[in-house]
């Protein structure tokens, strides 16, 4: 009878028949040696009587189960004042959390936002707390897309769903549905879809007011936990927008901005346009009934709209850049 793994054999590994789980007890005391006493592997190794590549396998297992718990911080570039607290304070806001400063890219580059801004929403994530069962909605939007195409944390079992229905568009950051399965698959969550058009026509909206698959989703809503989404910039001056809505409307010439679909104007108030009534989207009153809501954002276009936006109380938390975040204090 061949001899047992030492792991085993000391009691290492319980539980599965796959032998994946530790100990959770060893899994503390190997992350303690290595990470709070500064010990080797090999040290850690030799005091629990195994080897190194075991040692290796309790370290990521404690980090996966969240024993240890490791941030990276971008370095500081805000030349040592305290600008996410200063902004954080000016627009009444729980938390600003500043990313590292977006390099130059050209025209359209958007994985360089969000390969900058990602970290950063990662961290408040993170913070907040969310834990299985717990509802997380993403909007659509050039932003929150290419957040959800880098790493995010892993939050398992949170249900990821979509703020407002679809578009016939071919970019991605208007498929809500894409960046829901993005999302979810990013932080290890269950996605759940939303088959219905951002702005359907009155018989078809009235239809999805009993189909069960739509209202399933739209249920989710004022029981959501978390918001993550984007600030849009004035309808007027947009070079791309939804098509459903129409940029050049006398209705929106006072919206500085849109959350979710749903466009405000510079004093926090709802702005409608021909058709808004049908609109499939998550609507402002319910989004300040949302626990957290954490905005990313990032441009000169941005900074009057999320001005509106925090004074309006639509969220409580903001992921920006350094140079935003200065234009917005600016404006504040």
């Amino acid at each position: 009878m061949a001899a047992p793994r030492p792991e085993t054999a000391t009691g290492y590994r319980v539980g599965g028949a796959d032998g994946s789980r530790f100990d959770p007890a060893v899994l503390y005391a190997a992350a303690k040696l290595y990470y709070l006493e500064d010990a080797t592997q090999a040290d850690v190794a030799a005091q629990l009587g195994t080897s190194r590549a075991t040692v290796s396998r309790l370290l990521s297992e404690a980090r996966r189960q969240g024993i240890v718990k490791i941030q990276v911080f971008a370095p500081d570039t805000t030349g040592g004042d305290d600008l996410a607290g200063r902004l954080a304070a000016a627009l009444g806001l729980a938390s600003v959390e500043l990313s590292a400063a977006v390099p130059p890219a050209p025209a359209g580059t958007g994985d360089v936002m969000g390969s900058v801004l990602a970290p950063a929403v990662g961290r408040v994530l993170a913070g907040v707390g969310l834990a299985p069962g717990d509802i997380l909605l993403v909007s659509s939007g050039r932003t929150v897309y290419e957040v959800s195409r880098f790493e995010l944390p892993r939050l398992p079992g949170v249900v990821v769903a979509p703020t407002v229905g679809g578009t016939d568009q071919p970019e991605a950051w208007y498929q809500t549905n894409e960046i829901t399965r993005l999302v979810a698959e990013r932080i290890g969550g269950r996605a759940m879809y939303l088959f219905a058009p951002a702005l359907p026509g009155p018989e078809l909206y009235q239809t999805l007011q009993h189909d069960p698959s739509i209202q399933r989703v739209l249920h989710l809503w004022p029981h959501a936990r978390c918001v993550l989404t984007g600030v849009g910039a004035p309808p007027l001056l947009r070079a791309q927008a939804p098509q459903f809505i129409d940029t050049s409307s006398a209705a929106l010439v006072e919206a500085v901005g849109d959350i979710c679909s749903r466009f405000f104007s510079r004093s926090g108030e709802p702005v409608t346009f021909p058709g808004s009534e049908r609109l499939i989207a998550l609507d402002l009153e319910t989004l300040k009934q949302v626990p957290v809501v954490v905005a990313v954002a990032s441009g000169a276009d941005k900074v009057a709209p999320v001005v509106a936006g925090a004074r309006a109380g639509f969220f409580d938390h903001l992921v920006t850049d350094p140079q935003t975040a200065r234009l917005i204090l600016d404006r504040a």
